[in-house]
């Protein structure tokens, strides 16, 4: 990248970091106006961007991206107002007794830490950069913001937009490629959040590690959907068919495989299956069924399914209108799901990230609890059944980021609940107070009383007598 693109983005930084410095200590008037603002713009503008997204996609539902993408961000703004008064007070925190008593007093204080930067994906690209812009906003920081060029025009209008309603040193768009998006995540942050691939996100955390940025890694993984023998088959199909086919598949959280026991496989396929033809009677013309982003992951898509092929899988195609794939360039592809997986193809071994959906049997759900295990810790987890006891062992013997028990992505639309991974699947989290303090700096305060407590303590030399009994009141 030229030299003066980098230039720029440290003066953009550099500018944001001195109005932060010059603002303090900031009302948390400011922050609601930034919030409201923000708010503001999706609403005023949230058909427009939507166009966009259809436009960057090929194709992309208007009433998806309204949900997903506009509504959804605009319901967690003003969650994030709602709470801001109660997030952002002092906690009084206790002190060693007889510490009180003499006048000591600790608390902790919740600030902000400065200027943050925020890396977007292209699956959400309005929801994956202004929902956590909420949350930023709401701890009192600035932002820079870098989404991605694969949308590429929905990226270019909220650059206009954000213009035209933040000042440079308040929230700043950043448009550009890889190289772009390689010097964002090298500048010293006061934090930076990036969401997308697992790969990625390590670079990421290696380009921060060398200005020491704490970081929020929202990634991804093999995330999966495990049926009980009790599970409602039709529901539970439905359910798993919607969170594979929304938006093409291509959505960290979808249902990555599915595990069921081995005596209703043929059932629960059958449920998928009615669940796809209930809601997307045809495919190639039907604008609730997006494309694929690029012709390079939908080329992916389609290795994956005849590495499977090549190895032994069975690969059924749920086509309900009996279209010619083959003869469009909508990057469209139907639910493709793979029977008698094995772990050497690669379907099992990569997030997919797409509709192809693997599923594998088990005679005992201890079997499917192994290999959840035996894997990297998954960003979502799925569980469809009314046996509690059977739930309770799936969720205490396996770790994942979040859950959604009957259904598939629900967690992560809960705004009181942190949205975040685990291990390869990411670290740290937004939503929920969890969210507030994370681009929050907690800042302890400890007052000292009028009395000499390091002497009282025993703690000034010359050590003596006072020194031993300290120690052994302390070890009582």
């Amino acid at each position: 990248m030229a030299d003066n693109r980098h230039a720029e983005l440290v003066g953009i930084l550099g500018k944001q970091r001195a109005a932060f410095t010059a603002a303090r200590p900031e009302p948390l008037s400011a922050r609601r106006d930034r919030i409201e603002r923000a708010i503001a713009l999706l609403k005023e503008n949230g058909e427009e961007l939507c166009r966009a997204m259809a436009a960057d996609f090929g194709n992309r539902s208007p009433h998806q991206s309204m949900i997903t993408d506009i509504a959804g961000t605009v319901g967690f703004g003003r969650y994030c107002l709602k709470n801001i008064y109660k997030w952002s007070r002092t906690e009084r925190r206790k002190v060693q007794f007889p510490l009180g008593l003499l006048g000591a007093r600790a608390e902790l204080r919740y600030e902000p830490k400065g200027v943050i930067g925020i890396l977007s994906p292209w699956n959400f690209p309005v929801n994956l950069s202004f929902g956590p812009l909420m949350q930023v906003f709401a701890a009192g920081n600035r932002a820079m913001l870098k989404p991605s060029e694969f949308t590429e025009r929905t990226s270019d209008l909220l650059a206009e937009l954000v213009a035209a309603r933040f000042g440079a040193d308040e929230c700043v768009v950043v448009t550009g490629g890889p190289e772009v998006a390689h010097a964002f995540s090298e500048l010293p942050f006061d934090h930076l959040v990036f969401t997308g691939s697992t790969q990625t996100g390590r670079k990421v955390m290696e380009a921060a590690a060398k200005n020491l940025v704490p970081v929020t890694l929202e990634l991804g993984g093999k995330s999966p959907a495990i049926l009980g023998r009790s599970a409602d088959l039709e529901k539970a199909g439905e359910r798993i068919a919607l969170g594979k086919m929304m938006n093409a598949g291509q959505i960290c959280l979808a249902p990555d495989y599915l595990y069921v026991p081995a005596d209703m496989e043929e059932g629960a396929v059958a449920a998928v299956e009615l669940g796809v033809r209930n809601m997307y009677p045809s495919l190639l013309a039907n604008e609730d069924y997006a494309s694929v982003i690029s012709d390079r992951h939908f080329d992916r898509l389609k290795g994956l399914v005849e590495d499977a092929r090549a190895k032994g899988a069975e690969v059924l195609e749920i086509n309900p209108a009996d279209e010619d794939f083959s003869q469009s360039n909508a990057r469209k592809m139907p639910l493709t799901i793979l029977r008698n997986v094995t772990d050497d193809m690669d379907a099992m071994k990569e997030e997919i990230f797409g509709p192809v959906l693997p599923v594998k049997t088990y005679k005992a759900v201890e079997e499917a609890i192994a290999h959840v295990n035996a894997h990297d810790r998954p960003l979502g987890l799925y569980y469809f059944g009314d046996d509690a006891a059977e739930r309770e062992e799936v969720l205490t013997r396996t770790i994942s980021g979040g859950v959604t028990v009957n259904d598939v992505l629900f967690h992560v639309s809960m705004e009181d609940l942190p949205f975040g991974g685990v291990g390869p699947s990411g670290m740290g989290s937004y939503h929920g107070v969890e969210g507030f303090r994370e681009f929050s700096h907690a800042r302890s305060i400890y007052t000292q009383p009028r009395v000499d407590i390091a002497k009282l303590g025993g703690m000034k030399p010359p050590y003596g007598p006072a020194a031993v009994k300290a120690a052994r009141m302390m070890m009582k």
